[in-house]
């Protein structure tokens, strides 16, 4: 399978995830009591990770490797956003699921993983859209 296959189904994949989560997973934490979220959540980040990780870390060397053979607007383009996804996973979302991990957490912390995580499905989501066209 060529790069640039590989490269439109991890961002599709991700994109899939992201819009997932977006209007399923994070707001189902509201319907949760603050025990049961509490209990469930290392449960989900557990298993959260071994679905994300991987597609991540392919999204991330396909970009890498891509950037390397040609630098061209959208491989430079694709990687600032994918850095810059990386960047506010880490920064933003790690600190806001930790809390959850260590029970506290409240409903604006879960209301701020609703609304920044819209940042994050439209980054994927235009990442995908660009690097679909970009296949074609």
């Amino acid at each position: 399978m060529d790069l640039e296959r590989l490269r439109v189904l991890l961002d599709f994949g991700l994109v899939v995830l992201i819009w997932i989560v977006q209007l399923l997973i994070y707001p189902s934490f509201k319907h949760f009591p603050s025990n049961a979220l509490f209990k469930w959540h290392s449960r989900y980040t557990f298993n959260m990770a071994l679905v994300v990780m991987p597609l991540m870390l392919g999204q991330l060397s396909i970009y890498t490797i891509q950037i390397f053979l040609e630098q061209t607007l959208f491989s430079i383009c694709g990687m600032l956003v994918v850095l810059t996804l990386w960047v506010s996973t880490f920064i933003q979302f790690v600190p806001l699921h930790q809390q959850i991990s260590d029970n506290s957490f409240s409903n604006k912390t879960i209301d701020l993983l609703v609304s920044r995580n819209w940042i994050r499905t439209g980054l994927w989501t235009g990442l995908f859209i660009s690097s679909l066209v970009s296949f074609f």
